[in-house]
């Protein structure tokens, strides 16, 4: 009976700590296009980015690109050397680090029309702050490079439940056992 107890508590936890973050369309039902006059600068500063989201770009493969960019690169428009390239028309890209990741559309004119977008990811994730206009202009000097690493904290909410699932396991724990 010990060993079911256990065998539960570990199954819980790790479940628990493979729950993924939220998920953010971009544009959210424009998607990613030049049509519209979707200010993604706007619809970024009203998202709280985390380590763990994923960022989801809708678009018609035909006419549109995903490219992740240094943020020189971002500022001029300049898709000549990506990061990344994404093609498929429904790129999911999970954030693994915090910082400014930086996306454009690399066909020609597009990012200048303002096809473009800077997810910029909270250094901790138990920090929420609250709703505020559009940052400045960062200067190329201070904005992190993109980059891409492993972490996966937990959210606010998740750390939550993984509490209430930890006494819970405990409890079954204590009297089972």
């Amino acid at each position: 009976m010990k060993t079911l107890a256990l065998t539960f508590l570990v199954i819980l936890v790790v479940s628990v700590q493979s729950s993924s973050g939220a998920v953010h369309k971009v544009g959210d039902a424009s998607g990613w296009t030049t049509i519209g006059n979707v200010d993604y600068k706007k619809w970024a500063a009203t998202k709280t980015f985390q380590i763990g989201d994923v960022i989801v770009f809708k678009y018609s493969p035909q006419f549109h690109n995903v490219m992740q960019v240094t943020h020189a690169e971002f500022r001029a428009c300049n898709a000549s050397s990506p990061i990344a390239t994404h093609t498929t028309g429904n790129d999911s890209i999970t954030i693994t680090t915090p910082g400014h990741h930086f996306f454009l559309c690399g066909v020609p004119g597009h990012c200048q029309a303002g096809q473009k977008v800077d997810i910029n990811v909270l250094r901790s994730a138990s920090v929420t702050p609250s709703p505020s206009p559009a940052p400045a202009a960062v200067d190329a000097a201070e904005a992190p490079a993109p980059s891409i690493g492993i972490a996966s904290p937990l959210h606010d909410s998740n750390r939550r439940f993984v509490k209430l699932v930890m006494a819970l396991a405990l409890a079954y724990v204590s009297v089972f056992a």
